[in-house]
Formats: structure tokens, C-alpha cells, sequence
């Protein structure tokens, strides 16, 4: 998507060479117009296939996956780190590490909200290692449901993630993928 690694190159800030800063536009302040185009172009690359469900993690991947559920005209649904006192007792439970925050927590989701008739799509903002995904992936094969693939914003192409998961045989589509972040210049792939 040309206009994503536009807007990268233009409002992106490169922390480190492996950290790549978009709180201008995606997960901290959020371009609501942009994020609409985000998830009309992640809708058409899943729109054949019977998407009944979208999955994410909170809190950075609510806005992509809803704009994406909109476009679809399915449900949202996003995995909870913490439980809060509303959240039901039966959950689906997967422990996942953090890239940003070097931390594990637990993903929750109430197990009323995914079951076996639900084709899932999974949507994060940013695939690194691919910790969150794989926590997501194993949700949805705890629920029974069948996995559509995932769908990423942006997709650092240097580390593991991606590979990792195309080699589990799960269906990855990034719209746009960082080959390097070296020199503090963004090299797309």
C-alpha cells in the first residue's frame, strides 16, 4: 500500500533499528480517514472469504481491526490483558510476550464471543516476532474456529514474525513490510 509507506516515510520515527515509531498515525493519535483506508484495503485482500469475526489484541490493534470489521461487516472482537471484573469467568487464555515492552501477559477472550461456526481474521497493527499472533492464532484454534489468516499494517520484514507464520501455513498479508531500518533510512520491501 503506497500511501501507508508514505506515510511512514514522512511521519515514522526510527528509535532504534529495530523500532520503528508511527504514534502520529496509528497507535497513540489515530487518522481516522487514513485508518478507514487501512481497513478497506485489509478487507479487500480477506473479502472471499467468509469472514464472520475479527480478532485483535488491545490496545494498538482495536483501530485497524475495527476499520477492517466495518469494511466486513462483522464483529470485533479483541483479546483483554488484564481481567476486569465484568469479564466472564469462561475465557480463552494464551500467554504472549510483548516486542515493545519485553514483558508476558495473558490474553483473555470470553468464550462466548468465538466458537466453531466462526471464520476468524486476525489484524494487528505491527508484526515483529509474531508473539501476539501466535497467542491469537492458538485463541482461535481453542475455539474451534476456523482461521481466515492475518492481516498486519505494518510488517518488519527483518525479524521472524512473517516467516514464522507462513511457514505454520497461515495465510499473511502486510500492507506494507520494513526490510531494514538501518542509517535511519526506511527500506521497504
Amino acid at each position: 500500500m503506497d500511501a501507508l509507506k508514505e506515510k511512514i516515510k514522512r511521519e515514522g520515527e526510527i528509535i532504534s533499528s529495530s523500532i520503528l515509531k508511527v504514534d502520529s498515525f496509528l497507535n497513540h493519535q489515530i487518522d481516522a480517514g487514513f485508518i478507514m483506508e487501512i481497513g478497506r484495503e485489509l478487507a479487500n485482500r480477506f473479502c472471499d472469504e467468509g469472514i464472520t469475526k475479527v480478532i485483535t489484541i488491545e490496545a494498538s490493534g482495536i483501530a485497524p481491526a475495527l476499520s477492517t470489521a466495518a469494511v466486513l461487516g462483522v464483529p470485533l472482537v479483541f483479546a483483554k490483558k488484564t481481567k476486569a471484573a465484568t469479564m466472564d469467568t469462561e475465557v480463552y487464555v494464551e500467554q504472549v510476550k510483548s516486542f515493545t515492552r519485553g514483558t508476558v501477559y495473558d490474553i483473555k477472550v470470553a468464550k462466548k464471543f468465538l466458537n466453531k461456526e466462526d471464520k476468524v481474521l486476525i489484524i494487528d497493527d505491527f508484526l515483529a516476532y509474531g508473539h501476539a499472533a501466535l497467542g491469537l492464532v492458538q485463541i482461535v484454534k481453542k475455539s474451534g474456529a476456523d482461521l481466515a489468516g492475518v492481516g498486519i499494517v505494518i510488517e518488519k520484514g527483518f525479524q521472524s514474525g512473517g516467516k514464522l507464520l507462513r511457514d505454520q501455513g497461515i495465510r499473511v498479508e502486510s500492507l506494507a513490510v520494513v526490510e531494514s531500518m538501518e542509517g535511519n533510512e526506511i527500506i521497504f520491501k
